[in-house]
Parts: structure tokens; sequence; C-alpha cells
């Protein structure tokens, strides 16, 4: 999938970052839509600067369906692969007990 030009994206891999950091377009619209303020949205991310979160807010409102639809896209791929108690239930077990160990030492 090929995006529009933005000053504040790059797009790397068919992904899109904020530029001149690793932090994907897919966090920062989902804090946004759900409803986390610019303001809170930078602050949860140290290498993005306020005017980088706005930026990306616009370019997602102008290009809603075409971000939408590819994060749609994207989560259908992330369903496809299997949990590891499925794909893999010894080595799930081994860091369910593993998991277990640390958390009674912690009490």
């Amino acid at each position: 999938m090929s995006f529009p030009e933005s000053p504040y994206l790059d797009e790397d891999d068919g992904a899109l970052r904020i530029k001149g950091t690793r932090v994907g377009i897919e966090p920062i619209v989902s804090s946004f839509n759900e409803g986390l303020t610019p303001e809170q949205i930078a602050g949860g991310f140290p290498t993005v600067t306020l005017a980088q979160v706005y930026g990306a807010i616009a370019y997602y409102l102008e290009n809603r369906q075409l971000i939408d639809d590819d994060m749609a896209a994207s989560q259908r791929e992330l369903d496809k692969i299997p949990a590891l108690s499925e794909s893999n239930p010894e080595l799930f077990a081994r860091l369910e007990a593993a998991r277990r160990q640390m958390g009674s030492k912690r009490a």
C-alpha cells in the first residue's frame, strides 16, 4: 500500500512512522480514537513532539479511510498468528510456571 506524502511521516516498509522516530502512526491514531488529547499522546512518546502528534492526527483525518483500512488489514494478519499457548503449549507452560515462581518471590 502506498500512502500520500507528509511532512510529519515517513513510510518505512509499508508502515507509517513519525519522521525521525520509530513510532508508528497506529498508536497515535488509536490513542486519538480512544479520546486522548494530543498533549496526552505526546506525553506517552518521549521522542515525539506535540507538533508531530498534531501532524499525524491531521494526516489521519485527511486519509482516514486509507489508514483505517491499513490498520484493519494489520489486525487481520495479527489475528492469524496462533497464541503461544496453541502453537507451543510446552513453552507456554514453562513460561507460566516461571511467571508464577517470580510472582511468589515478590510477595
